[in-house]
């Protein structure tokens, strides 16, 4: 199985993961029409296991999604997580995963978006956390165009101590595209990728929660 061409798979997973969020909320989608052509990274904030495929599902477009290694610990994700294009990180190895970032250069290069969430874990409570030093790292290599976007609501449909699905409304708002000139404080900068996390973090924190209901 290739992980860069079996769009079948991704197909069937794709609408799996929206058939499921129309099941356990009224998913609204707003903005997508800032997403820039060319590949991109789509920076999120994480309350929830879901937000992955839920973010993935609101993209008409096939996507990639980092996620640490560990996961592949459980048999079932690892046979699964191929097939959603999740390329697998090792964050526990004291340094930067030179495979997972050569696959993920390469998708980029493709022309596709890359998943990333700045606070590098997920939030127990909906509120946001600190953005951590990983998400900046990505960005100031890959020198593409980062899209913040901000869930609402992800975190009442499965909070992180949860198994089971509740239903809640979720709304997926995606802001207008961040550049290198923006993002980048520059090499000489005492704490670059921390700070570039920082920016795209408070990007992502602009985003308003949408008052009026699209239905």
């Amino acid at each position: 199985m290739d992980l860069f061409t079996d769009k079948l798979a991704y197909s069937i997973f794709y609408h799996f993961a929206r058939a499921f969020m129309n099941t356990f909320g009224k998913l609204e989608v707003y903005g997508l029409e800032n997403f820039p052509k060319g590949g991109c990274l789509v920076a999120s904030n994480h309350t929830s296991f879901i937000d992955p495929p839920l973010v993935g599902c609101c993209i008409p477009q096939e996507m990639f999604f980092l996620a640490r290694k560990t996961l592949q610990d459980l048999p079932v994700l690892k046979k699964i997580l191929p097939y959603c294009n999740v390329i697998p990180i090792d964050r526990d190895g004291g340094g930067a995963d030179v495979g997972a970032f050569k696959k993920m250069f390469k998708v980029l290069k493709e022309g596709h978006s890359v998943l990333i969430f700045p606070e590098g874990t997920r939030s127990k409570d909906g509120k946001p956390g600190k953005a951590q030093g990983g998400a900046g790292l990505i960005a100031c290599k890959s020198r593409v165009p980062v899209v913040p976007v901000r869930i609402f609501g992800s975190h009442l449909v499965l909070p992180k101590d949860s198994v089971i699905p509740k239903c809640a409304k979720v709304k997926v708002c995606f802001g207008k595209p961040i550049f290198p000139a923006e993002f980048d404080p520059g090499k000489n900068h005492p704490d670059r990728f921390r700070e570039a996390s920082r920016f795209v973090m408070s990007r992502i924190l602009e985003i308003k929660e949408p008052r009026v209901s699209k239905y």
